[in-house]
């Protein structure tokens, strides 16, 4: 039997969500709402892989899912939850613990650059994270999942736990019914407007909450002034712009903003260079400025109005996390019959 074409991703929990993270991950989780059953995930789990303060947890939580709401994802038609009320992922991970190598794990980069040179101080669940985010995924034997460069190397980790799951357990998936194996070899979906939004105050690096200067970064919960006032003060150099996109070559700060703009607008860098092609950064600012308040602006409002309300919040994640282990419970009933527990 065909798998049923869904979408899963989450997002961490962890405070300050940015333009990046807007244009890079939710504007695609609303685009592929028409044509997906979807379920949009707080990984909260993943979060406490480092320390983190409880309060400032919960309120992390809500702020996520706030502007998965304000943003336009429809969680009545689709799922949104958070991780840690559906133990399934916890129990998934185990099993997939026990099929994943050490070999593949010590591969992964993202636990190298996080963990640094005090590797033997980092916790157990950083460095098995990538089992977990494949029980995410596989838990609701999801076909795509949207991804960023970043996470390709996680999703070839989740597609490599689903074959080897798949072949080691070959006879009893057959017996069960399952054909095609049990979990499917999870697409990714590459791309969207603008995958990598970049520091304000420097172009050659990605947008991040972790930045000192909050100058660095738009948030998504800035209101119109300060949105302004960081587009003003956003680092460009003294050229004009170019008038076709081979002209931003080493020239980083300005082709970053020209991105975002192609990003908020829907249209493409040669689109916006053909309109502000060589002229002054400010009157290109400016026209910036009015398009980041437009587009942002009423996100924010309404990310600031449900956070006010955690009860709705709260709310909502209840529910999504009740259809959510409607799915998980199906498939970890079929994950301890083909790996031979007694239920």
């Amino acid at each position: 039997m065909a798998f049923q074409q869904r979408v899963f991703s989450g997002v961490q929990p962890t405070g300050n969500l940015h333009l990046g993270n807007y244009l890079g991950a939710i504007t695609r989780f609303v685009e592929l709402q028409a044509n997906y059953d979807c379920l949009y995930c707080v990984v909260d789990l993943h979060a406490i892989t480092v320390w983190q303060d409880p309060v400032e947890l919960k309120r992390s939580i809500r702020e996520v899912t706030a502007a998965f709401i304000a943003a336009g994802i429809d969680p009545k038609r689709h799922i949104v939850f958070n991780q840690s009320q559906v133990a399934e992922h916890a129990e998934l991970a185990w099993v997939f613990n026990c099929v994943a190598r050490l070999g593949w794990l010590n591969r992964m980069t993202q636990f190298k650059e996080k963990a640094g040179k005090d590797r033997e101080n980092a916790s157990v669940g950083l460095y098995a994270y990538p089992s977990l985010m494949a029980a995410d995924i596989l838990l609701y034997r999801a076909t795509h999942v949207p991804v960023g460069e970043d996470q390709k190397q996680h999703l070839e980790l989740t597609r490599d736990i689903a074959q080897k799951f798949n072949n080691d357990f070959a006879p009893s998936i057959a017996e069960a019914g399952f054909a095609e194996g049990f979990f499917p070899l999870t697409e990714p979906l590459i791309g969207g407007p603008a995958a990598r939004v970049m520091s304000l105050r420097d172009g050659t690096k990605k947008m991040s909450k972790s930045d000192p200067s909050d100058l660095s970064r738009i948030n998504l919960a800035d209101d119109a002034d300060t949105i302004a006032s960081k587009v003003r003060k956003a680092k460009t150099d003294p050229e004009p712009l170019p008038s076709e996109a081979e002209g931003l070559a080493g020239r980083p700060e300005a082709e970053n903003l020209v991105g975002i703009y192609a990003a908020l607008s829907g249209t493409t860098k040669p689109a916006v260079l053909a309109e502000f092609g060589g002229g002054q950064f400010s009157t290109f600012k400016a026209a910036l400025i009015d398009l980041a308040v437009a587009k942002l602006g009423p996100i924010g409002a309404e990310m600031k109005r449900l956070v006010a309300d955690p009860v709705e919040i709260d709310a909502i994640l209840r529910d999504g996390a009740d259809r959510a282990r409607v799915i998980a419970t199906e498939t970890m009933g079929h994950v301890k019959d083909i790996v031979g527990f007694v239920r």
